[in-house]
């Protein structure tokens, strides 16, 4: 069966050049699928796996608009609808200067895997640009939005693919293209989620991804009889996720002692309180601020620049408890993952997609520490993102409490499938082969009962 692995990675990586991150995906997945696909034969001779591999539709397109100084700019739009077997495409749009194919392809194929572990009908799909909103006026912002839905809504629509918001795009940016695309359709109808408390937007939505790693890691502590209380947490990011972390965390107990950009990081060893967690917010949502500037606030915090050319992060190298890498992917490599081990790191709960490389990863599972990959542990975007789409559906709004419960309940339902699904393939306590087998059964059986499409 590893000879399949070593067979389909080949084709993969000729078929796809240059998108290495493509493959770091497609190579966890496969190595985790070896159990099942030994115990079902049917999923390799309909080629199910190559066929998830394989997006169904790939769209790109260009981008003009006309800056403040009035000038043309082109940006490349991109959405990979990847996989339909269970449900409209579900997954966000991401602005940013690193988008590329190869960065969509991995994000859409994770996000097949996500959306089936949230047990909502959802099926996988990504989108975005290289625009880069920093820097540029609101005007700016929703001059290319306009421009980048004229082209979006051709392929959308609340029963084919509901994008979202995920790196650069946030309420301003969803608001500016759910605009235009009400305008263009003349309708009113769930096609975005995210949207705004006011215009179809569903409560606990900006919180979810952050909420929903802290409760996978309440409940990856309770497996051992333990609680967040009193815990030190590891956080990277300071945007919409590490800010909902670092708040779901002082709810249930745990001190939250970093926090990072793309310039570096601070160190808080007093905690992040409500007080300081309040600044970071003001700092990176409304003033549009860098995290250095943290540190010039409360001197009592350290502030490192990053190094890019550095073998290691330093953010993962102090002692603590539990980490929450929220910024990015492959933020965490080998010796990351060894100076969380060494430093008494045990729970690891992503809240980007793919922080971590393979290499940190199999550091994580030989160590046994209670690791939950962003497959599982960052599903709680996307789950009430289906919960918006089901409340638009209905014309009617949950209450905070409603949401939040079900996001709760979801992120236990997702773990529960981890540990039985690691259980019955032989692997108990390894939450990566219970994510991507629990995620892939249920595609996959679908994609059977569809026949070949």
């Amino acid at each position: 069966m590893s000879e399949y692995v070593k067979n389909l990675m080949v084709d993969v990586k000729a078929k796809n050049p240059a998108e290495p991150e493509f493959h770091q995906a497609v190579q966890e997945v496969a190595d985790s699928l070896v159990l099942v696909l030994e115990k079902h034969p049917e999923y390799r001779s309909a080629k199910v796996l190559e066929r998830i591999i394989e997006p169904e539709r790939v769209i790109m397109f260009r981008v003009p608009w006309v800056d403040d100084q009035g000038e043309v700019q082109i940006n490349r739009g991109f959405r990979i609808e990847m996989n339909s077997a269970i449900g409209p495409y579900k997954g966000g749009l991401r602005f940013h200067p690193s988008v590329n194919l190869g960065i969509l392809k991995f994000l859409a194929f994770e996000q097949v895997f996500k959306n089936s572990l949230t047990t909502l009908p959802m099926g996988g799909g990504k989108g975005g640009s290289d625009f880069d909103p920093k820097g540029k006026s609101d005007a700016e912002v929703m001059r290319f939005c306009q421009s980048f839905m004229t082209e979006l809504q051709r392929h959308i629509g609340p029963n084919t693919d509901v994008p979202a918001g995920d790196i650069g795009v946030g309420g301003r940016e969803i608001g500016f293209m759910f605009g235009q695309y009400k305008k263009i359709k003349n309708e009113f109808t769930g096609v975005l989620t995210g949207k705004g408390r006011n215009w179809g937007g569903s409560l606990i939505r900006p919180e979810a991804t952050g909420y929903g790693a802290v409760y996978f890691a309440k409940e990856m502590l309770t497996t051992r009889n333990e609680t967040l209380e009193g815990k030190v947490c590891l956080v990277s990011g300071s945007g919409n996720v590490a800010q909902f972390t670092t708040e779901k965390v002082l709810d249930l107990g745990g001190k939250v002692v970093t926090l990072s950009d793309s310039q570096g990081y601070i160190y808080d060893e007093e905690g992040i309180d409500r007080e300081k967690l309040a600044y970071v917010m003001d700092l990176k949502n409304v003033r549009r601020g860098r995290i250095k500037e943290y540190a010039e606030k409360y001197p009592n915090a350290v502030y490192t620049a990053l190094d890019r050319n550095a073998d290691h992060n330093p953010l993962w190298n102090h002692k603590a408890d539990c980490a929450f890498p929220s910024a990015t992917q492959n933020e965490i490599n080998g010796k990351d993952a060894q100076n969380l081990v060494n430093n008494g790191v045990y729970v690891i709960s992503e809240g980007a997609n793919m922080p971590s490389d393979l290499d940190a990863v199999n550091i994580f599972i030989e160590n046994k520490t209670l690791y939950g990959p962003g497959k599982a542990a960052n599903a709680g975007g996307v789950a009430v993102s289906g919960l918006e789409m089901a409340q638009n559906s209905m014309r009617y709004s949950w209450t905070r409490e409603e949401v939040d419960n079900r996001l709760a309940m979801i992120m236990k339902s997702i773990h529960e499938t981890c540990v039985t699904t690691a259980e019955k393939y032989g692997t108990p306590g390894n939450y990566v082969n219970g994510a991507n087998i629990g995620g892939f059964v249920k595609v996959a059986d679908a994609m059977l009962d569809l026949g070949i499409v």
